[in-house]
């Protein structure tokens, strides 16, 4: 396997690329908040894959100059964890690579176009082409990447999103989780499901990872699962409390204290995610759509100011 040393970090200007197993790269974007996320490099006998790519095109352009100081070649498939531009909108910037994906992440990927870029004017996307997944499966396909296998299983019916997919690597026992997981950054489900989010850590801990690498934040292990879990319970049980006494979300977010949460980034997410825990406590199916717009207004309005970006 190709690769120079487990453990090994190289610095790049506004990401860190670290081997975390042999041939296996965790890339990540710190301060890891709105639209900086991670992303993955598996290597082996001169081939490479990805795992997402990022929501610029200069950081993708970095993502694709490290890929290249690993592996000899571009790397031949791109996975996409989900829809969500951050780890999509790189895609074309690695044109030999077929873009890998659930078949919901297609059409999403499509339906969304480049929406993302709107919630945040002010930062130099660059010129984006939107490419969704060119192959895509329903429930798990193997990637082999040389002698490394690469299982990608949709974790759903919904979580984070209504398709989210984990990467994991079952001989270095490495789990890219995409969105499903978060370190030090606020967890989001408004476009998914609560009560799904706890489903999809508890079906995650039982592959029994050593290496977690969140969708954002430092890379770290299964004690992910727990603190993402707790954050979602605290959400759970908050919106049914507030559900049966008649309280709205963002009346409720005004007067809660984060307490433990208080230092998690974007922890404005608290309001969308209200939102979508009041919509399971009052019988909502789970994943059903709700006005993201308008939530992203209130969440503006509790938070006093547009969530900062430094994509």
């Amino acid at each position: 396997m190709t690769g120079t040393g487990t453990g090994t970090a190289v610095r790049l200007p506004g990401a860190t690329v670290t081997e975390v197993a042999d041939g296996v790269h965790a890339y990540v974007q710190p301060e890891g908040g709105w639209c900086l996320n991670n992303a993955g490099i598996v290597a082996d006998g001169g081939r490479s894959a990805l795992v997402d790519t990022a929501a610029t095109e200069a950081r993708a352009r970095q993502l694709r100059a490290a890929a290249l100081r690993i592996a000899p070649r571009p790397p031949r498939a791109v996975v996409n964890t989900h829809f969500h531009g951050d780890h999509t909108f790189g895609n074309f910037v690695f044109p030999e690579a077929v873009t890998v994906g659930h078949e919901r992440t297609r059409a999403m990927v499509r339906a969304a176009g480049l929406h993302l870029t709107g919630l945040w004017p002010e930062v130099c996307w660059g010129d984006i082409e939107v490419t969704p997944p060119e192959l895509t499966f329903r429930d798990a396909v193997t990637l082999h990447v040389g002698d490394t296998p690469v299982e990608l299983i949709h974790i759903g019916p919904a979580a984070h999103t209504t398709d989210d997919t984990v990467a994991w690597l079952p001989e270095q026992r490495v789990l890219f989780t995409g969105d499903l997981v978060m370190n030090g950054v606020t967890p989001f489900c408004v476009m998914g499901s609560v009560a799904g989010s706890l489903r999809a850590l508890d079906r995650l801990r039982a592959l029994g990872a050593t290496t977690v690498v969140p969708g954002h934040g430092p890379v770290g292990g299964p004690e992910l699962f727990d603190a993402n879990a707790a954050y979602l319970r605290w959400i759970q049980r908050l919106a049914e409390e507030g559900a049966a006494a008649g309280i709205a979300p963002l009346e409720l977010a005004r007067d809660v204290d984060l307490g433990p949460y208080a230092d998690l980034l974007d922890a404005e997410r608290l309001v969308p995610n209200l939102h979508r825990g009041y919509a399971e406590a009052r019988g909502l199916p789970e994943g059903s759509p709700l006005d993201i717009g308008a939530l992203f207004d209130e969440m503006i309005v509790h938070h006093g100011r547009h969530p900062v970006s430094l994509a």
